[in-house]
């Protein structure tokens, strides 16, 4: 687990907390207020609460059901009364209560011994951001995408993709089709993908960004740790979308084949969406990967070839020319 992001979630869960009990205090005082036979009412839940406490610690061993059952007796009937009254003036009947943003652990971050749901979704945004904020994902979106750099027919693949490449980040939902983005480098490959990422962390969705060789090195360490973790795993496999950078750069090993497929795999099971870019065609992504890995993204990914001559040279010998 990183530390730091532990404490970030465990300080967001705690300020989550403070505000609830916040709020509920202040609808206390104003219900106090404007309802004082509410007040007595709380007062005798206070007292029966006591009451239960005090016959369950003097109980030593003796049948307390019956006695136990008297005071929820009387408890309910006083938590129906405050809520009568409650709506008798125009309040919600659980106005009272606290309202947690998670019900599950009341912003505790613990259901049970386990993390709580909240706690685990928290983690996984915590961290994705900061691997985002690492790929620095605001320096490309589809304003800076230069179409003139394309020319002939390449030009008009490439408008294809781009345009293709705008709807799919308008159109985003968590079941979106996954993309295959290949071609030789220097295209756009990396600068598309992150528009795509921009338009749609926008929308709310999740997104993980990062090159296959730091998702499969942090998969790899956790796995041969000493605890066995798998906390990037888990951040590849739920993300709403994963954008897989420069696949086939990693080095070759069985570890980091099974990856990729489980990953490719996985995710399609699940009907979540992944964006992979790589410099490999169709047929080299099989002799690397085995036929089950290409198969799968040949036939179930949207496959985009992109073409043209690299853009960074171009942009190289224009700024030469400028100068």
């Amino acid at each position: 687990m990183d530390i730091e992001i532990y404490d970030k979630a465990h300080a967001i869960l705690t300020e989550r907390r403070t505000k609830a009990q916040s709020e509920n205090n202040a609808r206390i005082r104003e219900i106090n207020e404007k309802i004082p036979e509410i007040k007595e009412i709380n007062d005798v839940l206070f007292k029966t609460g006591k009451e239960l406490i005090k016959v369950i610690t003097e109980s030593r061993g003796k049948d307390i059901s019956a006695k136990i059952e008297e005071i929820k007796k009387r408890n309910t009937g006083a938590q129906q009364l405050a809520s009568q009254l409650l709506t008798a003036h125009g309040y919600p009947a659980d106005y009272l209560d606290i309202h947690y943003f998670c019900p599950i652990c009341s912003d505790s971050g613990y259901n049970g011994d386990q993390f709580c749901i909240c706690m685990k979704k928290l983690f996984s945004k915590l961290t994705t951001d900061k691997l985002n904020k690492n790929a620095q994902l605001k320096l490309s979106n589809f304003n800076t995408f230069n179409l003139n750099y394309y020319n002939g027919d390449d030009y008009f693949t490439m408008e294809k993709i781009f345009y293709y490449a705008q709807k799919y980040a308008e159109n985003f939902h968590i079941n979106s089709e996954s993309i295959l983005i290949f071609g030789n480098t220097g295209l756009g490959k990396t600068h598309i993908s992150l528009a795509i990422a921009n338009v749609i962390l926008d929308k709310g969705f999740s997104v993980l960004y990062d090159s296959v060789i730091n998702i499969l090195g942090s998969i790899e360490r956790e796995h041969f740790s000493s605890s066995h973790t798998t906390e990037m795993l888990d951040l590849v496999m739920d993300a709403d979308l994963l954008i897989l950078d420069d696949l086939g750069t990693e080095y070759e090993s069985k570890f980091y084949i099974s990856n990729i497929y489980n990953i490719v795999n996985t995710r399609l099971v699940r009907e979540k969406p992944t964006i992979i870019n790589t410099n490999l065609e169709l047929d080299a992504l099989s002799r690397r990967y085995g036929g089950k890995v290409a198969s799968r993204i040949a036939t179930m990914y949207k496959c985009l070839n992109f073409k043209g001559d690299d853009v960074r040279f171009q942009m190289i010998r224009q700024n030469r020319k400028e100068k």
